[in-house]
């Protein structure tokens, strides 16, 4: 196996792990380096349906079906009096019509465990200090987080899928500004306690503050009678003098008639967190030796639970590179990885744009989206948008998303 080609992976997310076990049922010695310990806290519990098809790719599809997990089957977003759903069994582009809500530190041990049920070695608590990329091949510098010693090891590629780590970014100086504005996320979890009977656990939810349209809430149920809740603005609007975190996320809440009603019974029982400037960019998302994977590539927002399916498609693309780069055949970086992937981070990108600036709020909220367009359902198009079919070049919201959506916004605007 050793001879076929050696791959190092930092991180045992879910880019790590899926990459790993896609190279690892290929037949490459495949290891893991995770700084932490799992199962450990992580934001973005919300999948979207396009993660599915990855899941299964890697052979892990059953597993994550016998876990538990809270099914998800669309999204609900709400903006004063309005309410708007996206059902995914609705939608443009074939593939999978439902999801999962996780708590990813559950979610991310399991596609863990099956990376290694494959043969992938994770070694936990290693750090990875410093990179070399300048020889034949790859040399990673590491410390043991266990018994502070260093130690390095080669490969013959290594894959970053260290997410909001960032080693290699951080390392080989490839960082660049997102172009984004600074948001920040306050958040925690807690026992909702929701008695409503027209709630529907199903379902993302996706609410615009009464009063100011670029902050928004989520609230995403876990399938233990918890949920993950959050506040997402631009880091100014949370200074409030005197107050903590919990008092903050609080504030925010109560000020959100609907939500404040849903949640009145709910146990803050986890401590409130908040991470601010997260969204990240690079200056390329491969180089001699290296790829990056998922968040260690580019963050964009977490508004329409974008990240995890993006760290996936990566860690499929470059599998697929790496195999073919492995046997000899031929493998560009560039045009089989980078710009495929660039693609639907893109239109990712057109959507998270549009939603701060409110022209793709009007569209969601525009109450008849499905026949603004005589022959086409565009509902069904930005369905498959929000379910993470964003490399569907068949979908027009795909293969020319700018300008299809800011046209889509003018006839709504304008109706």
């Amino acid at each position: 196996m050793a001879d076929k080609g050696n791959v190092i992976i930092i991180g045992a997310g879910p880019a790590g792990s899926i990459a790993g076990a896609l190279l690892s049922n290929k037949g490459y010695r495949t290891i893991i380096l995770e700084r932490e310990v799992f199962p450990r806290f992580s934001i973005g519990e919300s999948l979207l349906p396009q993660c599915m098809e990855f899941i299964e790719q890697a052979g892990m599809l059953e597993a994550v079906k016998a876990a538990g997990f809270q099914l998800k089957t669309g999204a609900a977003f709400l903006r004063g009096g309005k309410h708007s759903e996206f059902c995914f069994a609705d939608q443009f582009t074939s593939g999978f019509d439902s999801t999962y809500q996780v708590q990813r530190a559950r979610f991310d041990a399991l596609l863990a465990d099956e990376a290694q049920r494959m043969g992938v070695e994770i070694r936990w608590r290693q750090e990875v200090i410093a990179a070399d990329f300048s020889g034949s091949k790859p040399v990673l510098t590491i410390r043991n987080q266990i018994d502070g010693e260093s130690y390095q090891l080669t490969a013959d590629f290594v894959l970053d899928a260290s997410g909001y780590g960032r080693v290699l970014p951080r390392l080989l100086d490839l960082e660049k500004p997102s172009g984004f504005p600074t948001r920040q996320a306050v958040f925690t979890h807690l026992e909702d306690e929701i008695d409503d009977a027209g709630y529907n656990r199903n379902n993302i939810r996706i609410i615009v503050h009464p009063k100011l349209s670029d902050v928004w809430y989520w609230l995403i149920p876990f399938s233990n009678g918890r949920c993950s809740i959050g506040v997402v603005g631009e880091a100014e609007v949370f200074n409030i003098p005197g107050a903590d975190k919990q008092t903050v996320l609080q504030q925010f809440i109560a000020g959100e008639p609907g939500l404040s009603a849903l949640l009145q019974n709910a146990v803050f029982d986890t401590p409130v967190n908040s991470i601010s400037g997260y969204s990240a960019n690079v200056k390329s998302l491969y180089g001699k030796g290296y790829a990056l994977l998922g968040n260690a590539g580019e963050f964009l927002d977490p508004v329409f639970s974008s990240g995890v399916t993006i760290a996936m498609k990566s860690a499929s693309l470059a599998a697929d590179v790496l195999d073919r780069q492995f046997n000899g055949l031929p493998a560009d970086w560039q045009s089989d990885f980078a710009d495929p992937l660039q693609k639907g981070v893109d239109t990712f990108r057109t959507f998270v744009t549009s939603w701060y600036e409110g022209g793709l709020q009007d569209v969601v909220f525009y109450p008849h989206l499905k026949n603004v367009e005589q022959k086409n359902n565009i509902k069904q198009m930005i369905c498959s948008i929000l379910a993470g079919y964003a490399w569907d070049e068949n979908n027009p919201y795909v293969k020319n998303s700018n300008l299809r959506l800011k046209t889509l916004i003018e006839l709504c605007r304008e109706s």
